[in-house]
């Protein structure tokens, strides 16, 4: 009798801790969803203008969704979102290339100073990426490349590439008897790392090619400080800053709305469907046991 009812005891606490959390989880997503449905109702606003006295849109329109795309004299959105397209494919594989290569490099090879450039990477690493803005900006003018989008590509695929230790962690993780076999029937380091461990390195791959493609879709500041006033460049970013601008925002708030809407769509259904791969590309390896 005693043992059911301490069982009976610790089933209600379990129920009780675990209604708890759920609560608590219940209430930090309608406090993260929040901001995105309001984004979304206001990109649906038939009313001008940031700011009113009341909270629910009067009228709904696709105004704002058509107007970006047709009222492109002020704003050309097509056209940012091409190049902010453009940017993020080139970089997202070009990144992709040169994070992998140097993460196996790091994990396979043993060269001297290796330990001592993998401490020197992961200490510039630590540097936010704008302190070194003015300088970059000046080195791409020196060399004919600013205000252009090849400038972007460059910038975010050589800056990705010190984020390598999250992928040589995973390669890690590759049993090297898999490369020694591999060395025995006359394979190659460059055979062993295109047909063998890159087939077996699926999440860090994705997981590598996720974060890549979103640096560009999202950075502002350097766009900000390559680009200066080079219109016809600027990514949705920059872009879509200049529609909050004092002069700019009653007339184009609701569009900006509909714009940032339109910009998280890819990212979320790219989350989506490499989500499983996101997760494994962080946390897991490439064999177990």
């Amino acid at each position: 009798m005693k043992k059911t009812k301490k069982t009976g005891s610790m089933k209600l606490r379990t129920r009780l801790a675990n209604g708890g959390i759920y609560a608590l989880l219940t209430t930090m997503s309608i406090i993260w969803l929040l901001p995105l449905a309001w984004l979304v109702l206001m990109s649906f606003k038939a009313e001008k203008g940031a700011w009113h006295d009341y909270v629910m849109p009067k009228g709904y329109t696709f105004d704002n969704y058509i107007a970006l795309f047709t009222e492109t004299d002020l704003f050309n959105y097509p056209r940012w979102f091409m190049n902010t397209l453009i940017v993020a494919i080139c970089t997202c594989i070009l990144s992709t290339l040169l994070l992998l290569m140097i993460s196996y490099a790091f994990s396979r090879l043993r060269f001297p100073s290796r330990r001592k450039i993998m401490n020197v990477g992961l200490i510039l690493g630590m540097f936010p990426g704008f302190m070194t803005m003015i300088a970059v900006y000046h080195i791409l003018k020196a060399v004919g490349l600013d205000q252009s989008l090849v400038s972007l590509v460059l910038v975010y695929s050589t800056g990705g590439a010190l984020n390598y230790f999250i992928a040589k962690g995973f390669f890690d993780t590759i049993p090297k008897s898999l490369d020694e076999a591999a060395m025995l029937d006359g394979a190659t380091k460059n055979d062993i790392f295109w047909k063998i461990t890159l087939p077996l390195s699926k999440p860090i791959v994705i997981y590598t090619a996720l974060t890549s493609f979103i640096a560009p879709w999202v950075d502002f500041i350097f766009v900000s400080v390559i680009m200066k006033d080079n219109y016809q460049n600027y990514t949705l970013a920059v872009g879509l800053y200049r529609m909050l601008e004092r002069e700019n925002i009653f007339e184009w708030f609701t569009r900006f709305c509909a714009g940032a809407v339109i910009v998280a769509i890819p990212i979320t259904i790219l989350f989506i469907k490499m989500q499983k791969y996101y997760v494994e590309g962080v946390t897991g390896g490439a064999t177990k046991g």
